[in-house]
Parts: C-alpha cells; sequence; structure tokens
C-alpha cells in the first residue's frame, strides 16, 4: 500500500489516521520530498481521468490565471500542469499493487477498502 501526498495536508492527515487505526501498513510519498514523476501521473490518469485527479480546490488552482485553468481540457493539459504545479494533485492517492483505490479522503472509501 503507498499513500501520495504532502504530510501536513489535513486530508493526508486524516487519510493516514484511517489506515493506521485499520492497523494497514502503507509506505508514504512526499510529493515535497520525492517528488512526481510523468509516468506516476500518467498511470493515475489512466485509472481515473484528470477529472477526479485534479484539485480544483485551494490556493495553488485558485492562483492560477484563468487561461491556464481554462487550457484544462483532458489527460494531457491536466498532466502538463500537474507536472509543473504537484499541488494541483488532488491528495491523497492511495494506491495499492499500481492499482489506484482512492483519491482524496473519504471516509467511507477507507472502510471499504477492496484489498
Amino acid at each position: 500500500m503507498k499513500l501520495y501526498g504532502i504530510p501536513n495536508c489535513g486530508t493526508v492527515k486524516k487519510a493516514r489516521a484511517a489506515l493506521e487505526a485499520r492497523g494497514i501498513a502503507y509506505e508514504f510519498h512526499d510529493f515535497k520530498k520525492h517528488g512526481v514523476t510523468e509516468a506516476m501521473i500518467s498511470g493515475w490518469l489512466k485509472q481515473v481521468g484528470w477529472q477526479k485527479l485534479l484539485k480544483k480546490t485551494g490556493p495553488t488552482w485558485g492562483k492560477l490565471p484563468d487561461e491556464v485553468k481554462t487550457s484544462i481540457r483532458d489527460d494531457a493539459s491536466a498532466l502538463a500542469l500537474m507536472l509543473e504545479q504537484p499541488n494541483v494533485i488532488k491528495r491523497p492517492v492511495l494506491e495499492h499493487e499500481s492499482r489506484v483505490l482512492a483519491t482524496g479522503f473519504n471516509e467511507t472509501d477507507y472502510e471499504n477498502l477492496d484489498l
């Protein structure tokens, strides 16, 4: 199990607590320390699509110029933005054996993990 995100993010903290409460071992990948790769994001996009992986709330998205926001229309344009601005990736991304189990945090999803 691998959890991707930023340690001080509130939803990442909730996800980590939920996994720990269930006794689920996981490896944490810190976007800020370890970065993100094109292959990593491309794999997620193939599984969940850019609409589900792109975080349109928060200060990073809010500060983007409108022309950048409106230019995001598909996986390729979202990938370019996510590589440049990893904070626009919805956190956390929970992965098991290269399969995305969840993006963001929803308590019900974490309670019903299909491992």
